[in-house]
């Protein structure tokens, strides 16, 4: 799969769910292609913004969409790496907040 192609994919079934890519879709582009990458490296696609172990079961929560974008969509409007955002995030309508890491230190700890 190529890039443009995550893109679409991913932005029809996201987008019912209330989750748009970010409106700077150049960094959208770098972030599904590092998580091509990350698929074609470890075999399935990991966030490109945390440190993967290479061991799947250990790595499930930050699998994209990581188990920490709907809380992180619904208090900041975006997740931690900026992939997917509100509509009102995309709008300007909330500021743009730094997303703290939710992952626990000892998930992180391998």
């Amino acid at each position: 799969m190529d890039t443009q192609s995550l893109y679409e994919m991913l932005k029809k079934s996201q987008e019912p769910k209330g989750y748009f890519f970010n409106d700077d879709k150049e960094r959208v582009l770098e972030l599904l292609n590092a998580l091509l990458e990350n698929k074609e490296r470890y075999g399935y696609m990991v966030c490109p913004c945390r440190l993967a172990s290479e061991d799947r079961e250990q790595d499930r929560d930050i699998i994209c969409p990581c188990v920490y974008r709907e809380a992180d969509v619904a208090e900041f409007g975006s997740c931690y790496c900026n992939l997917y955002v509100s509509r009102q995030w995309n709008e300007g309508k909330i500021p743009r907040e730094y997303v703290p890491e939710r992952r626990p230190p000892e998930k992180m700890g391998f």
